[in-house]
């Protein structure tokens, strides 16, 4: 008689949210980014997740910094940013995750833009990065709570209906192809796509 397989567990993954801005980082008024990340992808993943939060303000080399902290201390396996990525003269968010990338993820940038433009003809302006450090992957998001969740959940119709992907379905792929642990995501929330030769049973 065979002995029955455990059932599969997800597995843990460390995640670095950091919110970039001035104000915020000095006081003047309460930082929303970090919150509404920690809120989306707490709803998002079924993983156990062990977040590594950073409130810090627009400084290139600060920025820069704290990225290469997050994944090469940290152990992050994924890192999202908000605010920074405008053309403002303080908006240096890209500039510094492109100082610490491996390689450049463009097409994360594209969609995003794709998505915000659906609400707002000023999306052109954004200038969102995303680039793989080592094992782990980096992404600059909008600086507004509800941009952060329209990108990273995409457009669905009144039934329900996918009408733009939202960026974090081709993340858990990414972050399998670079080496880091299996995401699963709650499909109520957003569907992650992979091949079917790189899905596993979904975890208890």
């Amino acid at each position: 008689m065979s002995e029955a397989k455990p059932a599969p567990t997800s597995e843990p993954v460390r995640i670095g949210i950091v919110s970039i801005s001035d104000r915020a980082s000095s006081g003047i008024y309460e930082d929303k980014g970090l919150p509404a990340l920690q809120d989306w992808l707490s709803r998002a993943l079924r993983n156990p997740v062990s977040f590594e939060p950073r409130l810090i303000p627009d400084e290139r080399a600060l920025i820069a910094q704290t990225l290469r902290e997050l994944v090469d201390e940290a152990k992050c396996d994924l890192v999202l940013t908000t605010g920074g990525t405008g053309p403002a003269l303080r908006d240096v968010t890209p500039e510094a995750t492109l100082d610490v990338a491996d390689k450049e993820m463009p097409g994360f940038g594209e969609q995003m833009r794709q998505i915000s433009l659906r609400f707002v003809p000023t999306a052109i302006l954004s200038r969102q990065v995303a680039v793989i450090r080592g094992q782990a992957l980096i992404i600059n998001l909008p600086g507004q709570p509800k941009a952060i969740a329209e990108t990273l959940e995409g457009l669905k119709s009144s039934d329900g209906d996918t009408l733009v992907a939202g960026i974090f379905a081709a993340v858990p792929y990414c972050i399998d192809l670079i080496g880091g642990p299996y995401l699963e995501c709650r499909e109520e929330v957003i569907k992650a796509f992979r091949p079917k030769s790189a899905q596993r049973p979904v975890a208890g």
